[in-house]
């Protein structure tokens, strides 16, 4: 009987901007790892606007390394969503939770939301990292 280890699969999807000293998302046999993604464009600019603005494009750029990973947004397992103001983001929860079934729908994987004094990126105010275990 075989007990082959399945083999661990980094991909850096070409529409995200181009990793440094990291990977986009990691596969290892179903599972997927997803680095965290800030509002970062595919030339590696923070988008300009405001929380909403940024969240939609960080949660676009989870999902773009889900998908080239084999994953779908319905994969998620789980999703930590790190931010400079808790208030804020409270304050548009509405329009967030818009944002977030136009692009997942309304399967809602376990998620956390964690309170930081600073990002990475100087202007980014918010960073969502995932993992997701995919069907196929």
């Amino acid at each position: 009987m075989s007990t082959a280890t399945p083999l661990i699969d980094r991909i850096n999807p070409d529409a995200l901007a181009r990793p440094s000293g990291f990977t986009h998302a990691v596969r290892y046999g179903n599972t997927i790892h997803l680095s965290g993604q800030t509002a970062m464009d595919a030339k590696g600019q923070i988008v300009d606007g405001d929380i909403v603005d940024q969240f939609s494009q960080a949660m676009t750029n989870v999902l773009t390394a889900l998908r080239a990973a084999g994953g779908a947004p319905e994969d998620l397992l789980s999703v930590r969503i790190y931010l400079l103001d808790i208030p804020g983001y409270q304050a548009r929860g509405a329009e967030i939770g818009q944002i977030w079934r136009e692009l997942c729908g309304r399967a809602y994987p376990a998620m956390t939301g964690v309170g930081v004094t600073a990002l990475w990126q100087s202007e980014a105010l918010i960073e969502i990292e995932a993992v997701a275990a995919c069907r196929s």
